[in-house]
């Protein structure tokens, strides 16, 4: 059976780094789901209320539980409005869910966001309009993440919940 890491938070949490960090540490098997990637550049579609790219990523995942050893999906992927896709999860992979918020600070996140490739592409004004502030699953249990944790043992701590 095929274990899903859920990698959730703001913009600039670190969420990509830690889940390529991941991919790359459990190896050859490994499916990363990256809901930027499928939305913005797969979809070409805006995120908001009843996301056009849910469908897809609920496929995906479907698609890498029957292939892969681990399936990692990472995004902000908003509670609200992800809450359909995170239901069926739950009734496709059971106890196999393994979920983690980044609970990052704005100030840290607006830092993290300068070092990014795309940091020409948005900034401040954008970063504090999509804020959303302690937006944690109410259907998934999940393992807070503060700023306190460097990559590396964000992706110890996953892979070791997983081995």
């Amino acid at each position: 059976m095929s274990n899903l890491v859920i990698l959730r938070g703001n913009s600039g949490s670190g969420k990509t780094t830690v889940a390529r960090g991941l991919q790359k540490k459990l190896g050859h098997g490994t499916m990363l789901i990256s809901q930027d990637v499928v939305r913005r550049e797969m979809l070409y579609v805006k995120d908001g209320e009843k996301p056009k790219v849910s469908e897809l990523l609920f496929q995906l995942a479907v698609y890498g539980k029957e292939h892969c050893d681990v399936v990692i999906l990472e995004g902000i992927l908003n509670s609200k409005w992800y809450e359909t896709l995170f239901k069926k999860l739950m009734k496709e992979f059971d106890k196999n869910i393994f979920a983690f918020y980044f609970d990052i600070p704005f100030e840290e996140t607006l830092k993290r966001h300068k070092t990014k490739p795309n940091a020409n592409e948005f900034g401040e004004a954008e970063l504090r309009k999509w804020w959303n502030e302690k937006d944690l699953l109410e259907c998934i249990p999940e393992t807070i993440l503060g700023k306190e944790l460097e990559a590396d043992e964000i992706i110890n701590l996953i892979f070791d919940k997983l081995i």
